[in-house]
């Protein structure tokens, strides 16, 4: 017995009333989990083929009003034919019963079926043999290649400036080695399209796209946070007391910040536009973040100091004052 053919919008996992945005993005995602150059499931090609069967259908408006109206027997239905007449055609009346007689007024069984309807004799066998349109009975044809991610993993420094970069990658024919260009400013979770680098089509279809998804490195000086750039600046308690200008060093160089007097442990102090460059919109800053840092020995006079500065001193930390 021949296996009920699955319902498009089920096989996608949307609704019937998805949208066409909502129907691509189902595509996608399960066309790049069941593509054969990366599932090796033996049965994820089947499952792919039904995947691109259902998307090839539904993607179409016209293709899926016709889907929607006629369900499985859509590609069986010539052009034209309205629903109730091809529902009278098909199940109103049984072979054999009121409204059948076969070719040549045989018996039903000998011969084509025949319906009649207002008198007018309609032949099932032209009226359906021929009309498996798509891709019934004319085997899958093309396929293109599944769009396929890889992480591609970058230092502060490298997602700064951009340029050449090699990336090794696991495929299922193993590994591929690839030269790409960074364009420069990139951050952390940004994707790099590579056109035509994905898995491969068969039949001659195009190759889907790979997408290098951005993964910036643990840096010992610096944290990204999207295109900002978080740093810890040291300083002595005189520095931050007296206030001061300090020399930091940032992804494109050094630069100079403005301390004001009386700056604690915590403050951040913003340069702005010296985090990651943003070639289509607002660079990055980069935050300082002051961190008071008290001498671990004292010379002889630096004691004497620190201790007038108590005696004299009604500063009280805990206080607030």
């Amino acid at each position: 017995m021949m296996a009920a053919a699955r319902d498009f919008y089920q096989v996608l996992g949307v609704s019937r009333t998805a949208s066409q945005e909502e129907i691509q993005r189902a595509y996608r995602k399960l066309a790049r989990a069941n593509h054969p150059d990366i599932n090796r499931d033996p049965a994820a090609e089947e499952r792919f083929k039904e995947i691109s069967e259902a998307y090839q259908v539904l993607s179409d408006p016209d293709t899926r009003s016709r889907y929607d109206t006629f369900g499985p027997d859509f590609r069986r239905v010539p052009e034209g034919m309205d629903a109730e007449t091809w529902r009278r055609a098909t199940s109103g009346a049984a072979p054999g019963g009121p409204g059948w007689r076969t070719a040549g007024g045989g018996r039903a069984g000998q011969g084509p079926s025949v319906f009649t309807t207002s008198g007018e004799d309609v032949n099932l066998e032209d009226l359906l043999g021929g009309l498996f349109g798509g891709r019934a009975g004319r085997g899958w044809g093309p396929v293109p290649g599944a769009d396929q991610e890889a992480e591609i993993p970058l230092t502060v420094e490298q997602a700064y400036h951009g340029g050449p970069h090699t990336i090794t990658i696991d495929g299922i024919e193993g590994p591929r080695t690839l030269d790409v260009t960074i364009p420069r400013g990139v951050a952390n979770g940004q994707r790099i399209r590579l056109a035509g680098q994905g898995g491969r089509g068969n039949d001659g279809a195009s190759s889907g796209d790979l997408y290098l998804v951005v993964r910036i490195t643990p840096h010992p000086v610096y944290r990204a946070e999207g295109r900002d750039l978080h740093v810890t600046l040291p300083l002595a308690p005189w520095e931050a007391a007296l206030g001061t200008s300090a020399v930091i060093a940032t992804p494109g160089g050094e630069a100079k910040v403005k301390v004001p007097a009386g700056t604690s442990s915590g403050r951040r102090l913003r340069l702005r536009g010296r985090g990651l460059p943003n070639p289509r919109g607002k660079d990055g800053d980069l935050l300082a973040e002051v961190q008071v840092v008290v001498p671990p020995r004292l010379s002889g006079k630096e004691r004497e100091l620190f201790e007038q500065l108590a005696a004299v001193s009604d500063f009280d930390p805990r206080k607030g004052r």
